[in-house]
């Protein structure tokens, strides 16, 4: 599963903006999603006296267990966790069903690198309060900490939130809120104030009460002390005392609210502490019947989805474990499917079993939906073993059969059928395992180094572009050491046009659809660097290469009708079925030279596909649906949709 979107808190910006000067009434400058924002870089300079105490979460963490009782073997929702400190703290405890979800990709990724420093197994989810991707009835508690509650601009999305809370808690379930005491700070908030965060910067507010009184509008001005201002942001938080937080709760069908004191707050600089200085906690109940399983619909077809195996190393992963991003992308999946109309769906990740879980339901089965681009065992080299599996079980399925994996996975041999199809390729050449030197190369300076075998960009790196015979053969080693001596490799021209990517989903020649086309934005990658789009831009976020984006390709006419017939012909010829991607580079003239081709390219919701889907107008759901439309017309099975829609 590749991840390629880049969140828009991760696009390079200027450190310092222009202040709008002094207000009048400071509630008209707040947005009402200011909370998309602000939870950056500067929320963690700025509140890092409390937020960042470790002293202080510790203390927070015993009061929690203390009113709540948990028990480390119980499921745990920490919502809108932040940069996971109470999660983190909980783990540390021997806590082992945790889930930490936040809106902010800054502070999730933090929480991430925090609890892999620390050696901690935990799962942390990207997510809105509103409306989450969790299963019902999971969680035996949910913490609402560090007064993250009360941010919307309605209060009516508050009731949201307590809504999905108590559709993901076990009946019997507690709710823990912990939150700003509204009435203290009606009467004791400071109207301005201003702090030194450290040597460098320091923080100026301004606060008032809403129209309403039922808000405190705040401003922060953070300033460097040579560069200027580097924040002026406005935000609102709903002030609820204790009596209207019992009646929100009992409102949204909570019971047994109980109070348990209040957190009053020390700050290690001595500081304004604003809404964290004195909070409630607060307890309450979810009283309900368990969610009622939904049992299989006669007039659906009953689809299995394959998928990679989670319990299992997977070496094109890093660290070759699944992470809570391969988890997330799983759950986007589930949720996108869940919703679709006319199939049931139910889902295989076991490899040990996988076998006898296939013949216990081969007579249920009315098409498997294969995911399974890890390959069987997680490995890439046996993707083609589980069409093969299936073909032997007589089972339908989406995507290539065995032969069509085995050509794509091999690059040289597609090379050799574009080729034979007057298709341009670039210039290259394959390096047996038997060679250790090089004479003479058969290729002019630079090339670029590539594994003949393989997907996700595994062996790709910065060291695979070479401008001499050093530097290519240090980048042999390196492949070599990644993935073995035995296997071959490609050495290819390195192509500096425009990185592009084709999808096709449907049935050429008759009924398919052609998805805009994308290329790869490399406009934020630090100068020096070779622009390609390998292992590090798709799998490490810390890597420079994290900066690249897929944009449409803006191409001439003639070239897009050229790419359009190439790949309907190479969808036919190498025998791709109901989906495929492929990838181009152009030339220093222009023209189109074909990279390799993807039979089942990678479907998680922020990939190519999607992507290019996006821009056609086609949603994350649609996309799928489309593909099952295709596999269900390919293979004449009932009941079905019309897809009439995929002509373009």
């Amino acid at each position: 599963m590749m991840k390629n979107s880049l969140p828009a808190s991760r696009k390079k910006v200027s450190s310092v903006v222009n202040s709008i000067g002094p207000v009048e009434n400071l509630e008209s400058y707040v947005k009402a999603d200011w909370w998309k924002h602000i939870f950056n870089a500067n929320y963690l300079r700025t509140d890092g006296d409390v937020v960042e105490d470790t002293n202080l979460t510790k203390s927070e963490i015993e009061l929690f267990l203390s009113a709540t009782g948990a028990r480390t073997d119980e499921h745990i929702l920490d919502l809108c966790c932040g940069q996971g400190r109470h999660t983190l703290e909980l783990a540390r405890r021997g806590f082992t069903n945790l889930v930490g979800l936040d809106r902010s990709h800054y502070l999730i990724n933090r929480a991430k690198n925090l609890a892999r420093s620390e050696g901690l197994s935990l799962t942390f989810r990207e997510g809105d309060a509103r409306k989450f991707i969790m299963p019902a009835d999971h969680f035996d508690r949910v913490f609402v900490a560090g007064n993250s509650f009360g941010y919307f601009e309605s209060s009516q999305d508050d009731d949201k939130v307590l809504q999905e809370i108590r559709r993901v808690l076990k009946p019997g379930g507690m709710l823990l809120l912990d939150l700003a005491d509204g009435g203290f700070l009606r009467k004791t908030y400071q109207p301005r104030s201003w702090e030194w965060i450290d040597d460098k910067y320091f923080v100026c507010r301004e606060r008032s009460l809403s129209a309403d009184e039922q808000r405190l509008i705040s401003r922060e001005v953070i300033t460097h002390v040579k560069k200027g201002v580097v924040a002026d942001q406005f935000y609102a938080e709903r002030l609820y005392t204790a009596e209207s937080i019992q009646r929100l709760l009992e409102g949204n069908t909570f019971t047994d609210v109980q109070f348990h004191g209040e957190i009053i707050t020390d700050s290690i600089r001595n500081q304004d502490l604003g809404m964290m200085a004195q909070r409630l906690i607060i307890t309450a109940v979810v009283q309900k019947e368990w969610t009622a399983v939904k049992k299989p619909s006669k007039d659906k077809l009953q689809v299995t989805v394959l998928m990679g195996d989670p319990r299992k190393v997977d070496t094109v992963k890093p660290d070759n474990t699944w992470d809570s991003d391969d988890f997330e992308t799983i759950n986007r999946l589930k949720t996108a499917l869940a919703n679709m109309d006319g199939f049931q769906f139910s889902y295989l990740d076991n490899h040990d079993t996988l076998l006898s879980d296939l013949k216990k339901k081969q007579g249920s089965i009315d098409l498997i939906f294969n995911l399974c681009d890890e390959g069987y065992f997680n490995e890439a080299v046996k993707e083609l073993h589980v069409p093969a599996l299936l073909e032997i079980m007589n089972l339908p399925y989406t995507g290539g059969n065995p032969q069509c994996l085995a050509h794509c996975f091999d690059k040289s041999l597609v090379r050799g059928v574009a080729q034979e199809m007057d298709i341009p390729v670039p210039q290259a050449f394959v390096v047996t395992p038997e060679q250790t030197t090089f004479i003479e190369l058969a290729l002019p300076f630079p090339v670029i180094v590539k594994p003949n075998f393989g997907d996700s960009s595994i062996g790709i790196t910065q060291e695979s572009v070479c401008y001499n015979v050093e530097q290519l053969e240090n980048a042999i080693y390196l492949i070599r050491e990644k993935l073995g001596y035995e296997k071959p490799i490609l050495i290819e021209e390195y192509l500096t046009g425009k990185d592009i990517s084709v999808g096709i989903i449907g049935s050429p020649p008759d009924n398919y659809r052609i998805l805009p086309i994308i290329a790869e934005d490399y406009s934020d990658l630090p100068a020096g660097l070779p622009q390609i789009c390998g292992y590090e831009a798709k799998w490490n976020p810390d890597s420079p290469y994290a900066c690249i984006t897929s944009i449409p390709a803006e191409l001439p006419a003639e070239t897009e009708r050229f790419l359009g017939a190439s790949c309907e012909n190479l969808f036919m010829r190498l025998g791709c079925r109901d989906y495929a991607r492929f990838d181009w580079r152009l030339d220093i003239n222009g023209t189109p030279r074909l990279l390799e081709v993807n039979p089942n390219p990678g479907w998680c919701w922020d990939g190519h596909l999607a992507r290019m889907s996006e821009l056609d107008g086609v949603d994350y759901q649609a996309m799928l649906n489309m593909i099952l439309q295709t596999a269900v017309k390919r293979l004449d099975l009932s009941p079905a949709k019309s897809v009439a829609q995929l002509s373009k």
